[in-house]
C-alpha cells in the first residue's frame, strides 16, 4: 500500500499524453539508430568534429580528466546505477511490501541493460580511436551504456519519489542530482575519448522511452486502482 502523499497527490499523465511522450521519444530514437547502423556521412562527420574538438581538451587537464575518470568509473558508472536500483527494489520490498512497483523497476532495469548489449552486438559500432588515448573501454560504442543506464535508474526514482508522495523539497533536489548525473556521466565519456556524441545521444533516448513505457505499463496493468 502507498503512504499517503506530503505535498500533494502525485498526478498520473493520461493515456494520450503518455503516447505523445513515447512517439516523440520514439521517432529521434529510432532514426538516430538507423543513422549510426547506416553510417550516414553527416553524422559521422559531425561526431568526429565534436570528439576531435573535445579530446585535445582531455590530454591538456589532467586533473579534469582524472576527476572524470573517478566520476564515470565508480559515482556513474552502471553497475553503481545498478546497485542503487537494487537497493531501492530491496528498500520497497522490505519497508513497504511493495512487491508490484518492485518488480517493475528490476525487470525496467534488466531490460534495459539487454537492450543496450543487444543494439551494441547488433549495429556494432566502434569506438573512437586516439594516438594519445586517455581512457578505455570495451565492447561496442551504441548506444552509450553509462548515458542508457543513468536515464534509466534516474528516471525510475524520480518516478517512485512521485509515486510515493515524496516532499516537494526531496523532489526537486532529486531532480537536480539526477539531470547533473544524466547530463554529466554523458560528457564526460565524450570527454573521455570512449564515446561519440550520438553514442550518448541515442543511450539518453534509449532510456527516456524504456521508464516512460515501464511507467505507462505499471498504470495500466500493476498500479492500486484508486476507489
Amino acid at each position: 500500500m502507498h503512504p499517503p502523499p506530503v505535498d500533494s497527490p502525485p498526478r498520473t499523465p493520461g493515456p494520450h499524453s503518455t503516447a505523445r511522450t513515447a512517439t516523440a521519444l520514439a521517432v529521434p530514437a529510432v532514426l538516430l539508430l538507423l543513422l549510426v547502423a547506416f553510417s550516414w556521412p553527416p553524422l559521422l562527420d559531425l561526431d568526429y568534429h565534436i570528439a576531435r574538438t573535445a579530446h585535445p581538451w582531455a590530454v591538456d587537464e589532467p586533473g579534469v580528466t582524472h576527476a572524470f575518470r573517478i566520476l564515470t568509473d565508480w559515482v556513474w558508472d552502471p553497475w553503481a546505477m545498478r546497485a542503487l536500483c537494487a537497493a531501492v527494489v530491496l528498500w520497497l520490498v522490505w519497508r513497504h511490501r511493495a512487491w508490484a512497483p518492485a518488480l517493475w523497476v528490476a525487470a525496467t532495469c534488466v531490460l534495459g541493460s539487454v537492450l543496450q548489449q543487444g543494439l551494441k552486438w547488433l549495429i556494432g559500432r566502434e569506438r573512437p580511436t586516439w594516438p594519445d588515448p586517455v581512457d578505455s573501454a570495451h565492447y561496442a560504442a551504441f548506444p552509450s551504456g553509462h548515458a542508457m543506464t543513468a536515464m534509466v535508474v534516474c528516471g525510475l526514482l524520480l518516478w517512485l519519489l512521485n509515486v510515493y508522495g515524496a516532499r516537494r523539497t526531496l523532489r526537486r533536489t532529486a531532480l537536480a542530482v539526477a539531470v547533473v548525473s544524466v547530463v554529466g556521466v554523458g560528457l564526460t565519456r565524450v570527454w573521455l575519448g570512449v564515446h561519440w556524441p550520438s553514442d550518448v545521444v541515442g543511450g539518453w533516448l534509449l532510456g527516456a522511452l524504456l521508464v516512460v513505457l515501464a511507467v505507462a505499463s505499471y498504470e495500466r496493468w500493476a498500479a492500486p486502482k484508486q476507489p
